[in-house]
């Protein structure tokens, strides 16, 4: 599983239960359509945060980087629906800060014959 991180922060007048009704809204049409597995958003707890994230995190769950792809290829038509789903959570926030994980060790990585996993390039 792939994990593509979003950190941000709320612009001013943007109301905290608005912003997750519409993140909700838009990326349940994704995962409706099968372009990602799922999401999370979740809100900082006591001010613990690294230097520069956001209150706000986002986790979107997709397979593999070809679903993320094919998420970001439908998201870039900027038809009309999905045009309004996405500018109404992107037109909120502001500070935005960006990551892209993985499960690990991966499914089909090679250990080595004493079982340990050494760590290589990505």
């Amino acid at each position: 599983m792939d994990y593509y991180q979003i950190w941000c922060d709320l612009k001013d007048g943007v109301r905290d239960l608005d912003f997750c009704a519409n993140v909700g809204r838009y990326l349940g049409h994704l995962r409706e359509k099968e372009l990602i597995e799922g999401h999370r958003l979740t809100r900082r707890k006591l001010g613990l945060a690294a230097d520069g994230l956001g209150e706000f995190h986002i986790v979107v769950e997709t397979r593999d980087m070809a679903q993320l792809e094919q998420a970001f290829q439908s998201v870039a038509t900027r038809a009309p629906e999905i045009e309004a789903l996405h500018g109404a959570v992107y037109s909120a926030v502001r500070n935005l800060k960006f990551a892209l994980y993985r499960d690990f060790p991966d499914s089909f990585r090679h250990t080595g014959g004493d079982g340990s996993r050494a760590e290589t390039a990505p």
